[in-house]
């Protein structure tokens, strides 16, 4: 990810993971009775736990791969795959199962669940943009690893603004203006992801390339 076309990539793919869109019905309901200032706070909040856990797996997932003895090019194809179950559940307007299963969802309906949990994680610092991040920052260097960490932060900033409009914005743009949002996100990622396990496949199978 040496050219400034990777790193563009690496904001448009984790756009299309994180989805903001998706978030603004859930942020919604979730300050459904709170005041103006309490929904700034908790988007601050869902905001800098995204960029935590990101920039943390950034940094760290190398090696935790490493640890555990799976190879970068396995991963790839596993998390193309993750990607491209998420980008299905997006092109049908879901959440999908990847980022909330029933149960969370029931949680969340029920009142058990409010605020950085399920919204920060795992609705959007989930697996798939965990997988992501990992992913770009492989054997990179501390200046890559540093440059990635300003792509998050800028995907973070876009989070923040959708959340922090939501109020104002989710309404008028409607259940079908969300849906359509999010589809067309989806159809970006599904496009990525399918590049993602084609790489990762050519290395663990290079007949594959010939």
């Amino acid at each position: 990810m040496a050219a400034w076309q990777d790193y563009l990539r690496f904001v448009v793919t984790l756009t299309a993971v994180l989805d903001p869109f998706l978030a603004v019905p859930i942020f919604l309901a979730v300050t459904a009775s709170s005041e103006h200032a309490a929904r700034l706070r908790l988007a601050r909040a869902v905001t800098l736990t995204v960029f935590v856990v990101l920039v943390g797996a950034a940094v760290f997932g190398e090696a935790l791969l490493g640890m555990i003895g799976a190879s970068v090019s396995a991963f790839r194809v596993g998390g193309g795959l993750v990607l491209l179950l998420m980008a299905l559940a997006m092109l049908n307007a879901q959440p999908g199962s990847m980022r909330q299963t029933r149960a969370e969802k029931e949680e969340l309906q029920e009142g058990e669940l409010t605020g950085v949990v399920p919204l920060a994680v795992p609705l959007l610092a989930g697996p798939g943009a965990i997988s992501t991040a990992i992913l770009a920052a492989e054997s990179g260097g501390a200046v890559h690893v540093l440059v990635l960490a300003g792509c998050i932060a800028f995907v973070c900033g876009v989070l923040w603004w959708v959340l922090r409009i939501a109020e104002a914005v989710g309404p008028r743009m409607g259940t079908t203006g969300l849906n359509i949002a999010t589809r067309l996100l989806g159809l970006l990622l599904a496009a990525i992801a399918i590049q993602t396990m084609a790489e990762g496949l050519r290395v663990l199978f290079p007949g594959l390339a010939s």
